[in-house]
């Protein structure tokens, strides 16, 4: 009830919201053999779960944000403990007039693409392009949806989903403009589908989470031309309803230490 939502809609299932996150948690940890940390829950920060806004990891360092709505700071506190028990570099964001959402931010193995929004400012892109300077980063205007990746995600390794709306293909224009590096693109109906998670498991190949028949068919169509992709359809019912997407449950962390 308290978590935020930019648009008012029915209330979300909290037990159902449970059980959709629980699946989630098992396909990572149990069907991909994923090693897991899971952050402690506090009822006194009801956006937690989004726990992708909080930090942005790349190889051995991890930028730890400064969420764009003031009630979400608080969150990066737990993000920060978890973090320095995995020993990675860590870069606070400090500057007062920056702010950073992690969904913002889409590392497509090549580069850095941050969309500004309501909740990421310039500030924040400058600064996570210091702390990355390995790579380019480019900023795209984010205008109708809350983050960049609410329509746009990697679902391979030189393969960017996006949504089909006009602002979802406005900005992948602008991403294709911004970049030296030509990608290919899966264009899904369904703005909310084209948020996946892709993985490349040594044993397992190439593996993509994305939302299930049941709530986008025909976006899941398009996911079922990945032939040589390990499909896991995942149901997000629940916390779509406070501008949740599947990457915003996860930091994915390319480590091999034991937790």
């Amino acid at each position: 009830r308290q978590a935020l939502r930019s648009a008012a809609g029915p209330e979300v299932d909290f037990a159902r919201a449970e059980r959709e996150h629980q699946l989630y948690v098992g396909v990572l940890r149990g069907k991909l053999g994923l090693q897991v940390l899971e952050l402690p829950a506090d009822e006194s920060l009801p956006d937690c779960v989004f726990v992708e806004d909080a930090a942005v990891v790349c190889e051995e360092t991890a930028l730890l944000t400064r969420p764009g709505a003031p009630s979400r700071r608080k969150e990066v506190e737990a993000m920060k403990r978890a973090l320095e028990s995995l020993n990675l570099n860590m870069v606070e964001m400090v500057d007062e007039n920056a702010t950073l959402d992690g969904g913002d931010v889409l590392f497509t193995g090549r580069e850095f693409f941050v969309g500004l929004s309501k909740r990421t400012n310039q500030r924040g892109a400058e600064i996570l392009a210091d702390t990355f300077k390995d790579y380019a980063v480019s900023t795209v205007p984010v205008h109708d949806s809350l983050h960049l990746k609410s329509f746009c995600s990697m679902a391979g390794p030189n393969l960017i989903a996006i949504g089909s709306s006009e602002a979802a293909q406005k900005a992948l224009k602008t991403m294709q403009q911004m970049s030296d590096h030509r990608y290919d693109k899966l264009t899904v109906p369904d703005d909310a589908a084209a948020n996946c998670i892709y993985l490349n498991i040594p044993s397992k190949g190439h593996v993509l989470l994305h939302r299930a028949p049941e709530e986008y068919p025909e976006s899941a169509k398009v996911f079922e031309k990945l032939k040589d992709h390990m499909l896991i359809p995942i149901a997000n019912t629940e916390l779509e309803k406070v501008d949740g997407a599947l990457t915003c449950c996860s930091v994915l962390i390319n480590k091999s230490s034991v937790l």
